[in-house]
């Protein structure tokens, strides 16, 4: 029985400008931009873990790079100047432009960041995110911020993991769940959050997608209490070269844990044909039904 193949290797740290990051695995590099946080610290523990894991899919072929906003954001700061924090600091980092994968929140700054510096993106990959926040998920992350400023942690969990249900029940679930917990999660919440809830807030790409020319794929499920499907597709068919992996029956949440999520990702990010080239690969999920472009 031959050995089990050693875990790959783990680094964490500081990019430029103080930006948080996890970096796990060898190979071209991935930079991925999560969802929101309470704070921009460098992830310990648990969360740490937490965060690690959901990169280990990539990492067999890819040295991936989780990387946070940075701590201590211009309580003014836009989603423009968050994406230009994370374009100084790439281009510092790597010498070509990268693939980036951007999720929920870490979406809204990738798409952002592919409008405003299109020479540090090679292909995007937008997970629950969109051109802007649907009315529900603005007045839903709004409610989060006040909840917290006002001393409800609870309040602001239920509200936080209820939106990210796909259907009357799980909601009910989830939102029990951020009750129990969101003491725990919004203990060591910072200025950081309310400024990064406050830019999304203000959000809207809608004109500036023509400027993004990476090879994109927009995933998204239509049950997401965030987004919705046509924004989703809004997204994507604005993108010269966008498409659209839509899941039905999938929530904010459930999105990234389809079984069609991780061979959509990879196959876009690394197609069958060697040349890249959208001519000489399907498209994500060919031929099912629920997939769009």
């Amino acid at each position: 029985m031959s050995p089990a193949a050693p875990p790959p290797p783990r680094v964490y740290g500081t990019w430029p400008g103080g930006m948080p990051f996890l970096a796990v695995g060898s190979g071209p590099p991935l930079v991925f931009l999560p969802g929101i946080t309470p704070n921009h610290e460098l992830p310990t523990g648990a969360d740490r873990r937490l965060q690690t894991r959901q990169l280990l899919p990539y990492a067999g072929s890819r040295r991936v790079w989780w990387v946070n906003r940075r701590p201590g954001l211009d309580p003014d700061a836009t989603m423009a100047d968050i994406a230009a924090d994370y374009a100084n600091a790439m281009l510092r980092r790597f010498d070509e432009p990268v693939d980036v994968v951007g999720e929920s929140t870490g979406g809204s700054v990738a798409l952002q960041l592919a409008a405003d510096h299109p020479a540090v993106v090679k292909r995007l990959v937008i997970v629950s995110a969109a051109y802007r926040l649907g009315e529900e998920g603005r007045e839903s992350q709004l409610n989060v911020a006040d909840d917290v400023l006002d001393g409800r942690p609870r309040a602001a969990g239920a509200e936080l993991m209820r939106m990210t249900g796909a259907g009357a029940g799980s909601k009910r679930l989830l939102a029990v769940l951020g009750w129990l917990f969101g003491t725990v999660y919004f203990a060591r919440a910072t200025a950081d959050l309310m400024t990064t809830i406050r830019a999304e807030d203000a959000f809207d790409l809608q004109t500036r997608l023509a400027d993004i020319v990476s090879p994109t794929l927009v995933i998204g499920g239509d049950r997401d209490a965030f987004y919705s499907a046509d924004l989703f597709r809004q997204t994507a068919d604005g993108i010269s070269r966008g498409e659209l992996a839509l899941y039905p029956g999938r929530g904010h949440l459930g999105t990234a844990l389809d079984p069609r999520f991780l061979p959509d990702v990879l196959s876009f990010l690394d197609p069958p044909d060697s040349a890249g080239s959208p001519a000489g690969r399907l498209e994500p999920g060919a031929d099912r039904d629920d997939v769009t472009r």
